[in-house]
């Protein structure tokens, strides 16, 4: 491991080996088969020489550390991933498709009028600049032109604190998702939606990992579900936004003081703007779905505060 840099030697240890005991075997690493031919290799030797970019590399690496950082922000893996493939040019842009003769039109499907590179779906894109306007201050000048997205990375990743570049992943992600909703038919979302939401989701998943961090070193009675007093029973309840479907979901379960579940039930609810509404409604039908099914004494308990707040004072 001593030809990689230390983080990627412990990411490439921390990989999962196959179950199925599949041997390794080398692959040349710009064509996508990984077959070498000469004169593929002709063609690689060329593009560098020529200081241009091979067509089917993934470049190994992003290049100057930008995976490491990309790695140790407090996002989820699959944004992570995310921020990985745009860097290095392998979103299935219609550009990239038409590369792959895949399609035949590479133009942007929102705007119509440039070809679609990852840079300009994220970044560029009149329906991209107005999301960006509305977030960091950094952001909000406009008039930043980048080459691709790894150059624009590097340019933030020089300037921002890792907070801030986890808002900005997390954002091109939504915007990306929000693009293939809107190739599916879906509509645009209003901007201002889209950063709120951005943030909302960010501190989900960074409460999440708090009290994931909280439960790894030993949890308090406080962090672990206590069973309510005997002959009374429990309602939790969750709500979850689904930005690819334009919807909310929820789901109740009820139990005893053994903490045995009498009954529980999951549903798709209402369009909603924001997670506070959704946790409302979904509080809201889990009452309905408790009383309907026969429960006249009940506790509820959810661990957002605020939501819980708002119920008492009802």
């Amino acid at each position: 491991m001593d030809m990689f840099e230390k983080e990627d030697a412990k990411a490439i240890c921390r990989i999962q080996l196959s179950r199925r005991h599949v041997e390794d075997f080398m692959i040349f690493l710009h064509q996508r088969k990984g077959i070498f031919t000469v004169k593929f290799a002709y063609k690689v030797a060329r593009e560098v020489l020529r200081g241009g970019r091979v067509a089917e590399s993934s470049r190994g690496c992003v290049g100057k550390g930008i995976w490491s950082a990309l790695w140790k922000l407090r996002i989820p893996n699959k944004i992570k991933v995310f921020g990985w493939r745009a860097c290095n040019e392998i979103l299935p842009t219609k550009l990239n498709l038409s590369k792959r003769r895949i399609i035949e039109d590479a133009m942007c499907p929102i705007c119509l009028r440039f070809p679609e590179l990852v840079v300009h779906a994220l970044w560029e894109c009149d329906v991209a600049r107005d999301v960006w306007a509305g977030s960091l201050k950094i952001l909000q000048k406009g008039g930043l032109s980048m080459a691709d997205m790894l150059q624009l990375m590097e340019y933030l990743l020089e300037r921002v604190e890792s907070h801030d570049m986890e808002v900005v992943l997390v954002q091109a992600w939504l915007i990306w998702n929000q693009r293939n909703w809107v190739m599916h038919g879906g509509k645009f979302h209003d901007p201002g939606w889209l950063n709120n939401r951005a943030r909302e989701f960010l501190e989900e998943f960074q409460t999440a990992l708090a009290l994931m961090g909280r439960a790894h070193g030993g949890q308090s009675s406080r962090d672990t579900w206590q069973p309510p007093s005997p002959s009374v029973f429990k309602l939790n309840f969750y709500a979850a936004l689904f930005l690819t479907i334009n919807n909310s979901g929820f789901g109740a379960v009820i139990r005893n003081e053994k903490g045995e579940v009498m009954t529980a039930m999951t549903a798709m609810g209402l369009k909603v703007f924001c997670s506070e509404e959704a946790e409302l409604l979904a509080c809201r039908k889990a009452i309905e779905f408790a009383v309907d099914a026969g429960f006249s004494e009940f506790i509820i308990e959810r661990d957002n505060c605020s939501v819980m707040n708002v119920v008492s004072a009802l």
